[in-house]
């Protein structure tokens, strides 16, 4: 109507001019009446890509069901490979759980699970029981490897903990009852933790996580979405809010081949707790790193070689010897039992400086 009157009072001279224009401006807007009129009136629908029609939210249902399926497909990726692990100790018995990450049946656990034991048997999933015999254990990481005559078609698939980032889904499985295996499902909570092994060693780059940890799950996978294991569950805090802790799976590696070579992890040392950090981009402009991380010293132990050095808490350490140190683990794999009483080189940042020290690592025996 204000439209109409307005184009009535226009002057002659330009009636013709005004008479098209309002023309078109009818038709724009009746165009515009019947779009908002069918936007009004139309349902609710979800599209193919999980959003509403009329909402640029994804739709909550959508959500839950890509949720749930990237769970169940990653439990049923690895179910087969879980095991429950009967322990017999001095007329004591236990159990645990633990994986099988070999074709030919050698399966990866926790030492607590299995030290001391006189007698050990594996269950799995479809009722199978065999026997199992230890290979070694490493109580400093808290693991251990069994061996034992059950061809399995899918062992677990080992993945990565390096690149893990806080946030990303975490699934923790277990088999405490032999003929069924238990799931829950939290995030990485935080990364790079440290905790005390039953050897008295602080175990470096701990995997915090919320998936709650079941009576009997300890020595079980924790997954990630892909359905490969990140880590061996190991112990939990109930008076923390349940938090549940996991050793890196990266870590894992490296002791399992030593156990598998030697029998026990031969290691040398040099006295600190640490954890991954990413190295600041200015830093590493600055001194032409080739690594995007490297290891924060958390602690220096009194005497020890790395006290002797001169090293510090807050130091960050990016060399040792002729190779970079992405990670806890990379120093691991690198203080082997030839490197002890070896001088090295190693190249820290401390603040904006980079320092050259001189180190000797020990024997872990000493």
């Amino acid at each position: 109507m204000l439209v109409q009157t307005f184009l009535s009072r226009s002057c002659g001279a330009h009636r013709p001019a005004l008479n098209v224009n309002r023309r078109t401006l009818q038709a724009h807007l009746q165009g515009t009446m019947d779009v908002m009129h069918d936007f009004l009136s139309s349902p609710d629908v979800t599209t193919e890509g999980g959003r509403s029609a009329n909402s640029s939210t994804p739709n909550d249902d959508v959500l839950l069901d890509a949720y749930s399926t990237a769970v169940t497909r990653a439990v049923e990726r690895v179910s087969p490979a879980v095991v429950k692990i009967d322990v017999e100790t001095g007329g004591h018995r236990g159990s645990g759980s633990g994986f099988v990450f070999t074709p030919d049946g050698l399966v990866l656990t926790n030492s607590h699970v299995v030290h001391g034991a006189t007698g050990m048997s594996l269950t799995f999933s479809d009722g199978r029981k065999v026997l199992a015999a230890l290979v070694g254990e490493d109580p400093d990481t808290d693991t251990a490897v069994l061996s034992s005559n059950s061809k399995v078609l899918s062992p677990a698939v080992l993945g990565r903990s390096q690149n893990l980032k806080v946030g990303q889904l975490a699934i923790a499985v277990g088999n405490p009852y032999g003929f069924q295996f238990t799931v829950t499902t939290g995030v990485v909570s935080a990364l790079g933790r440290s905790m005390r092994a039953a050897s008295g060693r602080m175990m470096d780059e701990i995997i915090q996580t919320d998936a709650a940890m079941n009576p009997g799950n300890s020595g079980g996978p924790l997954l990630d979405s892909r359905g490969q294991v990140i880590g061996i569950n190991t112990a939990t805090i109930v008076s923390a809010q349940g938090l549940c802790f996991a050793i890196g799976i990266d870590t894992v590696k490296f002791v399992a081949s030593e156990l598998l070579q030697h029998g026990r992890v031969r290691r040398s040392w040099i006295g600190i707790a640490g954890q991954n950090v990413p190295i600041p981009r200015r830093l590493a402009y600055e001194y032409k790193l080739t690594i995007g991380t490297a290891i924060l010293v958390n602690e220096v132990y009194r005497e020890s070689p790395a006290a002797n050095a001169g090293l510090l808490s807050g130091d960050i350490i990016v060399s040792f010897g002729n190779a970079n140190t992405a990670g806890v683990d990379e120093l691991h794999r690198l203080l082997t039992a030839d490197a002890a009483n070896k001088p090295e080189a190693v190249v820290v940042l401390r603040g904006v400086e980079r320092k050259r020290l001189r180190i000797v690592p020990i024997s872990k025996e000493n």
